[in-house]
């Protein structure tokens, strides 16, 4: 039977989030930083450290981009232009004859790449490295995207698209797991079955609806005193500093003079706390925003349940071991058992995901909570030791 106790939080102990992040910022791991946190339905706290860190401060979410194009590729299956098992060749042809690592050697591959392989990361397709021929070609693709933004030349989508079909895989799709491009694949899926560009569709069906004003792919001159700089951490004499930090990541401009040729749906979007959590709560809210409905009840169930197993699941354990006891789906991570999380867990309701300069977001139905954590710090990203405490404080300040 579900359990239907109503859940409260200590007000006074969340208070201790504001030293976590004060903390941070005196230790140089970050310039600046906040955090909004959302639980019984209403705000329980807004928190902020360091340089031009308020509410309305647009930061580069990266991929946390993710469970946003999750969300537009849900909307598509609702509507019967796709399904999870739809052969990703259905939409881009250039997908048809994939191939497939064996023994070292490109050979054809005996499966489609499927939709569900997209939004699993069970694609076969990573985000480069050297172990294997791949891994060095995506790496190439990511320096190409990189030198050609430099020379003001940008890859277009339908070029990236081109080029990482004609990449093998480094496995069989659907065997294994590995965190890579999949999401930015998906995005090019999401324009060819709705006939927009990725922009255009999420603005459409998301951004407006929930009236995330400041959530794009660019920002526009009028809005661009409010972009947070990004920073790297470096160290001098034993001391952590900070700097900042100019060039992109995976192919992405940090602040773009004109919309972007290439739309990432994997880490192309910028967003702010305010915005990002009215994204959150349409997650919580089983789909709806006031008295719009974006997602039915029971696909946002489907997002939150429907994850990996098996040699996939051994992979995704292997590559994130922070995430004990969780399994990944639709582009999120998914608790699956509490007693094997290292944070502070209550029952197995809580997903969402991170980005790679640091930003964090987290959603509970169970608990009826969502946290979004933001900071802009290029090499201490993802599920950091700050989202860690946060997550721990939050969690142990919940009571029934």
């Amino acid at each position: 039977m579900e359990d239907k106790r109503k859940i409260f939080i200590d007000k006074t102990h969340i208070q201790n989030i504001q030293a976590v992040l004060d903390e941070a910022v005196s230790t140089n791991k970050f310039a600046g930083c906040s955090c909004l946190l959302f639980q019984a339905g209403s705000e329980q706290g807004f928190w902020s450290s360091g340089k031009n860190f308020s509410r309305d401060t647009i930061c580069r979410i990266f991929s946390m981009t993710k469970p946003i194009t999750a969300v537009a590729a849900w909307i598509l299956i609702e509507r019967g232009k796709m399904e999870l098992t739809s052969p990703v060749s259905d939409f881009l042809s250039e997908f048809s004859n994939l191939q497939v690592l064996s023994q070292g050697k490109a050979t054809p591959c005996n499966k489609p790449l499927l939709i569900r392989d997209l939004l699993n990361m069970t694609s076969g397709y990573s985000y480069g490295g050297i172990q294997d021929e791949s891994h060095r070609q995506i790496s190439a693709l990511i320096k190409e995207m990189d030198e050609a933004i430099k020379k003001e030349k940008p890859l277009s989508l339908n070029e990236i698209i081109s080029r990482t079909a004609k990449i093998p895989l480094a496995f069989t799709p659907g065997e294994s797991f590995e965190y890579g491009i999949s999401a930015d694949i998906l995005g090019a899926v999401i324009e060819k079955a709705s006939g927009m560009k990725l922009s255009e569709f999420m603005e459409k069906e998301i951004f407006s609806p929930l009236s995330m004003n400041d959530t794009a792919f660019f920002v526009p001159a009028e809005k661009r005193e409010r972009v947070a700089a990004v920073y790297e951490q470096f160290f001098e004499n034993s001391n952590r500093l900070l700097r900042e930090r100019k060039e992109g990541l995976l192919g992405i401009q940090l602040l773009p003079e004109s919309s972007p040729a290439f739309e990432s749906g994997g880490a192309g979007l910028f967003s702010t706390v305010d915005d990002y959590m009215k994204f959150c709560k349409l997650l919580l809210s089983c789909g709806t925003a006031g008295d719009k409905r974006i997602l039915n009840e029971g696909t946002v169930r489907a997002m939150r349940t429907l994850h990996i197993s098996g040699g996939a699941q051994s992979a995704f354990e292997e590559g994130f071991p922070h995430f004990s006891g969780y399994s990944y789906g639709n582009l999120m991570r998914i608790l699956t058992d509490e007693s094997k999380s290292t944070t502070i867990s209550r029952g197995n309701s809580e997903f969402g995901w991170d980005g790679a300069l640091g930003t964090y977001m987290a959603v509970d139905t169970e608990n009826d909570l969502a946290i979004v954590f933001f900071t802009q710090c290029a090499n201490d990203g993802g599920y950091t030791s700050t989202a860690r405490k946060i997550k721990n404080i939050v969690y142990s300040a919940l009571y029934c």
